[in-house]
């Protein structure tokens, strides 16, 4: 008989679903379908914040998939949230009803994106990014010549005016509530399968990537069209909350500056970062967006402390000091030791 002590062993499991991801996904389940009533319960300005707030949760969470994810740096989709107002207004006019014309204009846009991929995803890093202005501004030019916009005066979703004032506020606040809730569930879906691991290997090493197997140019593009759909789509929405239309507001770099203040605040290249990075610029807004300049200041600056003192943003942070990972969209190790039964 062999008396000899063994060593204890180390066992390691990969898992993805903890107890706090779990409690976690439950509320944020509940927390949805509780805001679902918000209209029945809430101020009416409480319900017109709440939809901004939503929007603004979108336009993070598409440029963080294709930045944070797909390491695709654009400085240009405004374009994007600019087509997607334009859309709509020339749907409405075409006589399709105003709602119905958000989701078809966004659905528009994203196909448009298809062509507009197959030439912008040639380009790498600066040229892209750079690319992808340029051609926010042609696009930007090309709805001035429309005679229905009348060039930088603008128009109005006069078609809206059809609805009372309360049943409109409802409306685009569940239209912008179940699009951000879609979106946020597909990238959390996606994120967790094949063409998440796949966009990740992209972002770190493109060639490494493509010698692996992985099909980057079909990669890539999906998750740029997505990302023209989630913003065209916020452009929409965001024409539904104002009305008016003018292609200076919407086509202005403000709003891409916006979805990075968000992203690299929050964390990029985190689920739960641009999410954080929404409430943290929608909170800043409601504050301070009343001060003008100052307050444009104060978001560049704060920017770029946190790209100084806090690269990896707040949850960047929390995740790599911590390693609490709420939303369980990658793997995790687990490592624990046990004794092996001697032989």
């Amino acid at each position: 008989m062999n008396l000899t002590p063994h060593a204890p062993s180390t066992t390691v499991r990969v898992t993805r679903w903890t107890l706090p991801s779990i409690a976690t996904v439950s509320l944020v389940v509940t927390a949805q379908l509780v805001l679902v009533a918000g209209p029945l319960f809430l101020s009416p300005n409480v319900v017109e914040r709440l939809t901004t707030l939503f929007i603004y949760g979108i336009l993070a969470l598409m440029w963080n998939a294709l930045a944070g994810y797909a390491g695709l740096l654009s400085v240009g989709h405004q374009a994007f949230f600019g087509l997607g107002a334009y859309a709509a207004i020339r749907l409405a006019d075409w006589g399709v009803s105003p709602y119905p014309a958000l989701l078809m204009a966004a659905t528009l846009v994203g196909a448009l994106s298809i062509p507009i991929a197959a030439f912008m995803l040639r380009l790498r890093g600066g040229e892209f990014a750079i690319g992808m202005w340029v051609m926010a501004a042609l696009c930007h030019l090309l709805v001035n010549l429309d005679n229905l916009v009348q060039g930088e005066t603008g128009t109005s979703l006069i078609a809206l005016q059809a609805y009372a004032a309360d049943d409109r506020r409802s409306y685009t606040y569940w239209a912008a509530l179940g699009t951000m809730a879609a979106l946020a569930w597909l990238v959390f879906v996606m994120l967790r399968g094949k063409m998440g691991t796949a966009a990740q290997a992209i972002r770190d090493n493109e060639e490494a990537a493509g010698s692996v197997g992985v099909r980057v140019l079909s990669s890539k593009r999906l998750i740029f069209v997505l990302s023209a759909f989630g913003c065209a789509a916020a452009g929409a929405l965001w024409l539904a909350s104002s009305i008016t239309f003018q292609p200076k507001t919407y086509f202005s770099v403000q709003w891409t500056a916006y979805m990075i203040f968000m992203v690299l605040v929050g964390g990029i290249g985190t689920y739960e970062g641009p999410i954080l990075g929404a409430v943290l610029f929608f909170t800043i807004e409601t504050l301070f967006g009343a001060t003008g300049v100052t307050y444009l200041i104060g978001l560049g600056a704060t920017a770029l402390l946190f790209a100084l003192l806090m690269p990896r943003g707040i949850w960047g942070e929390i995740e790599h000091r911590l390693g609490l990972q709420l939303l369980p969209v990658g793997y995790r190790l687990s490592c624990g030791t046990g004794d092996q039964p001697p032989k």
